[in-house]
C-alpha cells in the first residue's frame, strides 16, 4: 500500500496571504496543533526572509518530534546557510530550494538562459546536502515550464541528491487532467524518477487546487503540498481538509493510498488556523465550513432523518466537527474549568490557566450559560494573544438616532494610560477614529464582520476585520457580548499585528 507524505505550508505559504501575520508563539501553537494532526512534514517558514521567520523556524525545529521540519530557501548559499542553521536542531531537518523555470521566469525574473538555471540548481542542492540528506527541490512555474527542460531540471537536480521532487503549479493555470498528464510525462520520461518522491503543490486561482492534487495523485505523485483551510498567496493553496476527506470518502478510487493524517483533528486545527491568523473560515467552506453538515431543505432534512448517508457522503465526528454543547456556569469551579479545556484539547500553561480562569468568570457574569465556542474565544481571543503593544482599558460610547455618535476611549501601553475622543459616522467609526488619535495610526478599513458565536440573545458577538496601515494589511479579531467592545479590542489586536509585521518582511515568494 502507498503512503501519501502531507506536507503542510500554512506557517510558509498559508502566511502569505495578505493580512495573514503570525508571531513565533503562534507558529508553535499551530506546528504543534499540525504534528497532531498526523502532517509529515511542517514547512515553518523561509528563514532567511527576516529575523523573526528564521527565529521561529529555529524554535518549531526545536520542539516538533514526530514530523520533519522544513525551511524554505532559494537556490542561493546566502539562503540555504540559513535555512540550514534554522533547522540545526531539527530531528528531521529538511531544507527546500526552489528556483524557477519557466521561459517567462526565466526572460523576465531572472534574466538566465537554461544552462545557467540548470547549473544553479544542481549546484544549490549539492550545497544544501552539506546540512541535510533531505532536500526537496521546486522548480518553480513547473505547469507552465517547457516538458523537455523540465524533464532534464528533475533529473539533474535527484542525481545531484535531491530526495523529493515538487512540481509547483504556481499561479494555478493547470487543470486537472493536464496537469495529471504532467505528472505522468515525469515519470515516464525521466530516468531516474522512482528515486525521488514526486511532490505536487498546487494553487487555486482557478479554483482548482484540490482537483489537481488529487489529479497528481491518481498519475502517481505521493507527496501533496497543502494548508489548513487552503490558505495562501492570492486565491490560497489546495485545502489540506479537502483532499484528505476526498482520498478517505472516495476509498473505491484511491483504495491502496494510505496516510497519517487523524481527520478527528481537523475541524480543531481549522478553527486554530483561523482564529490565530484572522482569516474567518466560509460557510459554505467544503469540510470545514459552520454549514458544511447542516440541512435546511425538507426533503434533504426528511433524507437525513431516515438515512443519514443519503445527503451526508462524511460524518461529522470523522472531521472533529461537534454540536453547541451547554457545559459550564457562573457557578463552575476552577477544576471543573480546566478538566473542560482539557477535554476540548486546550493545552495551557499554568499562568494562562489562571487568566482563562478569570476571563471565564468575567464572561459568566454577563451571559447565563457559557458553551464550548465561548471557551474556545476566551483561550484564543484573550490568553494567547502575545503582542499586546496597546490594550483597552475603558471605552464609553453615546450615541443615537438623531445625535452624532461619540466615543471616549481609555487604552493602556506599558502601564501607562491614554485618552482620546472622537465621533464619527457610527459609534464603531468614532471608536476607531479614537484609537487612531492615541496610537497615532490611521488604518483603512477593507473588511469588517460580525457573527455569533453562540445562540442566544447573551451570546458573544465576533467581529473579524482587516485593514491597511503603514502600506501592510493586517487582521484582527475579537469577541464579546458587547459588539462595540469587541469591535475596539479587534481594531486594537490589528494595531498590534501592525507592530508584528514589521518583523515579517519576506518577500513574496509563490512555489
Amino acid at each position: 500500500m502507498d503512503k501519501i507524505i502531507f506536507f503542510d505550508t500554512t506557517l510558509r505559504d498559508g502566511e502569505q496571504a495578505p493580512g495573514a501575520s503570525l508571531n513565533t508563539e503562534e507558529k508553535i501553537e499551530i506546528a504543534r496543533a499540525l504534528e497532531g494532526l498526523g502532517v509529515d512534514v511542517i514547512e515553518a517558514g523561509f528563514p532567511v526572509s527576516s529575523f523573526g521567520d528564521f527565529e521561529a523556524v529555529k524554535s518549531v525545529s526545536s520542539l516538533i518530534k514526530r514530523a520533519s521540519v522544513c525551511g524554505l530557501s532559494r537556490a542561493k548559499q546566502k539562503d540555504i546557510d540559513a535555512a540550514g542553521a534554522a533547522l540545526k536542531k531539527a530531528k528531521y531537518p529538511r531544507i527546500h530550494v526552489f528556483l524557477a523555470t519557466s521561459k517567462i521566469h526565466r526572460k523576465y525574473k531572472l534574466k538566465k538562459a537554461k544552462y545557467e538555471i540548470l547549473r544553479q540548481a544542481v549546484e544549490s542542492v549539492k550545497y544544501a546536502r552539506k546540512f541535510t540528506n533531505d532536500i526537496e527541490f521546486s522548480p518553480e512555474d513547473a505547469s507552465r515550464t517547457e516538458p523537455e527542460f523540465l524533464f532534464r531540471v528533475i533529473e539533474a537536480v535527484i542525481k545531484a541528491g535531491a530526495s523529493t521532487v515538487n512540481i509547483p503549479d504556481t499561479v494555478g493555470y493547470a487543470e486537472p487532467e493536464e496537469y495529471g498528464n504532467l505528472i505522468t510525462a515525469i515519470r515516464e520520461n525521466v530516468g531516474n524518477s522512482n528515486k525521488a518522491i514526486i511532490s505536487v503543490h498546487c494553487h487555486n486561482d482557478l479554483g482548482l487546487a484540490v482537483a489537481n492534487s488529487l489529479s497528481a495523485v491518481k498519475n502517481g505523485a505521493r507527496q501533496v503540498e497543502c494548508t489548513i483551510n487552503g490558505i495562501g498567496e492570492r486565491a490560497g493553496n489546495a485545502s489540506l481538509e479537502e483532499i484528505i476527506m476526498a482520498l478517505k470518502t472516495r476509498g473505491d478510487i484511491f483504495s491502496a493510498l494510505k496516510t497519517n493524517i487523524k481527520t478527528s483533528k481537523i475541524c480543531k486545527t481549522s478553527r486554530l488556523v483561523s482564529k490565530l491568523t484572522g482569516f474567518v473560515v466560509a460557510p459554505n467552506k467544503a469540510i470545514v465550513g459552520a454549514n458544511a453538515f447542516r440541512h435546511e431543505a425538507g426533503i434533504h432534512q426528511d433524507g437525513i432523518l431516515k438515512k443519514r448517508s443519503t445527503y451526508e457522503i462524511i460524518k461529522p465526528k470523522d472531521v472533529g466537527f461537534y454540536e453547541t454543547g451547554l457545559v459550564l456556569g457562573k457557578h463552575s469551579g476552577r477544576h471543573a474549568f480546566a478538566d473542560r479545556l482539557k477535554n476540548l484539547g486546550l493545552q495551557l500553561t499554568a499562568s494562562q490557566m489562571g487568566k482563562a480562569f478569570i476571563c471565564f468568570k468575567g464572561l459568566a457574569d454577563k451571559k447565563k450559560y457559557i458553551f464550548d465556542e465561548d471557551l474556545f474565544a476566551i483561550v484564543e481571543d484573550e490568553v494567547r494573544i502575545v503582542a499586546r503593544v496597546w490594550q483597552l482599558e475603558d471605552l464609553e460610547i453615546s450615541s443615537g438616532i438623531k445625535s452624532l455618535p461619540k466615543a471616549r476611549v481609555t487604552l493602556n501601553k506599558k502601564n501607562k494610560l491614554f485618552k482620546a475622543e472622537s465621533s464619527g459616522d457610527g459609534p464603531v467609526d468614532a471608536c476607531y477614529k479614537a484609537i487612531d488619535k492615541i496610537t497615532g495610526i490611521k488604518g483603512k478599513l477593507l473588511d469588517y464582520s460580525i457573527h455569533s458565536v453562540t445562540a442566544g440573545k447573551d451570546a458573544q458577538g465576533e467581529v473579524s476585520i482587516k485593514i491597511r496601515a503603514r502600506e501592510k494589511i493586517v487582521s484582527g479579531r475579537a469577541a464579546s457580548t458587547d459588539i462595540i467592545e469587541a469591535s475596539a479590542k479587534a481594531y486594537i489586536n490589528a494595531i498590534n499585528r501592525l507592530f508584528l509585521k514589521t518583523h515579517h518582511n519576506e518577500p513574496k515568494i509563490n512555489c
